[in-house]
C-alpha cells in the first residue's frame, strides 16, 4: 500500500483509498442481494465498476468518500466505511457510510471503522455534525449508528431507481470539550 493510499488506522484496522484493484472484493461485497438489501438490489458489475469510480473521483472532490477497510493481521480486504457528503430535503450533511462483507458481520468492525470516520469528520474536517442515513429496518446498522451515539433527527424518503424508500436521518453533535 502506498504512502497516499493510507486514511486512518483503528487498533485492528486499516483504513484506505479505494483502488481500480479492489473490484474482486468489492464486487463480492455489493452483488451479494443480503448484504444489498437495503438498496433493493445487488449491483451489475458495471455498477461496481461505476460504484469504486465514483469514490475515486470523491477523493479528488470531496476529499473523502467510502474507504477500504482492511484486517491489519490478515490483510483481509473486509469491506467500506467512509464520509460521505449527502443530501437530505435539500440540506447538505456529512454522512456516515460502512457496507461490509456478510463473512465480517458481528464482529466490531462496522463499529470500529464507523467510529474512526466520525472522529476524522470531528476532528480534521472540522464538520459540528454528523449524520448516517438509515432504513428503518435495517437494524444491524441502526444499532451501529446507535452504539456510536447518533439519534433519529428524521425521517425521510430517499428516491431511488424511481421509488420511494423510508429512510431515517440519525444524527449527532460534535461533543463541546
Amino acid at each position: 500500500m502506498s504512502d497516499c493510499d493510507f486514511v486512518l488506522e483503528t487498533r485492528r484496522l486499516i483504513l484506505r483509498k479505494i483502488r481500480p484493484d479492489d473490484y474482486e472484493p468489492i464486487a463480492a461485497i455489493l452483488q451479494n442481494e443480503k448484504v444489498m438489501y437495503a438498496w433493493e438490489h445487488a449491483f451489475t458489475e458495471q455498477e461496481v465498476r461505476e460504484w469504486i469510480e465514483e469514490n475515486i473521483r470523491r477523493y479528488t472532490r470531496d476529499g473523502y468518500s467510502y474507504w477500504a477497510v482492511v484486517e491489519k493481521e490478515s490483510g483481509f480486504f473486509l469491506g467500506m466505511a467512509g464520509i460521505l457528503a449527502e443530501q437530505v430535503d435539500g440540506g447538505k450533511y456529512i454522512g456516515l457510510g460502512y457496507i461490509f462483507n456478510e463473512s465480517y458481520w458481528h464482529q466490531g468492525y462496522a463499529i470500529e471503522s464507523a467510529s474512526a470516520c466520525m472522529i476524522y469528520a470531528f476532528d480534521v474536517l472540522q464538520v459540528d455534525e454528523v449524520t448516517a442515513q438509515i432504513r428503518p429496518d435495517n437494524l444491524n446498522s441502526l444499532k451501529v449508528a446507535q452504539k456510536l451515539g447518533l439519534e433519529v433527527k428524521k425521517p425521510f424518503i430517499r428516491h431511488y431507481r424511481g421509488r420511494d424508500i423510508p429512510h431515517l436521518l440519525l444524527s449527532r453533535a460534535k461533543s463541546k470539550k
